[in-house]
């Protein structure tokens, strides 16, 4: 197992034209492989985003084309593609979609993770409703990179419940991916604040993806793709722009903060009374 990881974030403004999102992120997808990156991140909802209707209309099941480019992709590229995240079609008469990321392993292996918290919220005025359209999963999911590296798959609103990533953290992630589509004002006030909360609580490093740029009338992402270490440095931060970042991840200095530092160790969870 390599002490050495370099990773890569792809910030996208996907909109409700697949062909047209699936040829930026192949593009960048790409030119992160091609500048040495084994892992790579895509945003939130990469594939389509737009109004409820226009996800609706883009939503792909688990065998569609947006998997089977990763798939592809990954196989080809001999990297740990995670396909951020993609609508998918619900199964037998379930009438929401799944908010669902995908790791795709070099050798083609999928491994799924369904987002847990909807976005019910009230931002500037605008109102998100993702529970009417999309139902929210159920389960805690760490994955494996072809090189052993656990992986904490999250997906945007997410990030917001540190309880998640904490449990992330016990059952043994070392690296918790975000990606996302924060909204303009979320990510000006908040997104840096919360992945580096996050990396230092968890003492892991944090990859988030975001999107960029206006996807539907009146709603905006706020961009800012950000790598964290777990000491709560900005390894990389993207500018403004449809672009990809890169880092190299010490995995040395994660077990090093984490034994000179060992917050997740010096838990005592016999005194914690959860109050639901």
């Amino acid at each position: 197992m390599t002490d050495a990881l370099r990773v890569a974030a792809v910030q996208l403004n996907s909109r409700a034209d697949f062909d047209a999102n699936l040829a930026q992120a192949d593009r960048l997808t790409r030119a992160a492989a091609a500048d040495g990156a084994k892992l790579v991140l895509l945003p939130e909802k990469w594939s389509v985003l737009g109004t409820a209707e226009q996800i609706r209309a883009g939503a792909q099941s688990l065998d569609g084309p947006a998997v089977d480019w990763a798939r592809t992709t990954a196989r080809e590229l001999e990297i740990d593609l995670v396909a951020g995240s993609i609508a998918e079609l619900p199964e037998g008469d379930a009438p929401r979609l799944r908010n669902t990321s995908i790791h795709v392993s070099p050798d083609g292996t999928l491994v799924v993770y369904r987002k847990i918290h909807m976005f019910d919220v009230t931002v500037d005025g605008v109102e998100y409703r993702e529970s009417e359209h999309e139902q929210p999963g159920e389960e805690i999911v760490v994955s494996h990179s072809a090189g052993g590296v656990e992986l904490g798959m999250t997906i945007c609103y997410d990030v917001r419940f540190p309880e998640l990533y904490r449990i992330l953290a016990l059952r043994g992630a070392r690296i918790l991916l975000v990606p996302a589509a924060f909204t303009l004002a979320t990510t000006r006030d908040h997104w840096e604040i919360l992945l580096r909360a996050r990396a230092i609580e968890s003492q892991a490093f944090v990859i988030a993806a975001n999107q960029i740029g206006e996807n539907a009338p009146g709603r905006r992402s706020g961009g800012h793709s950000m790598i964290v270490d777990p000491w709560g440095v900005v390894l990389a931060q993207a500018p403004d722009s449809v672009t990809r970042i890169t880092a190299d991840l010490d995995l040395a200095r994660l077990a090093e903060v984490r034994r000179e530092l060992p917050s997740l160790a010096n838990r005592r969870p016999q005194a914690y009374a959860w109050p639901g």
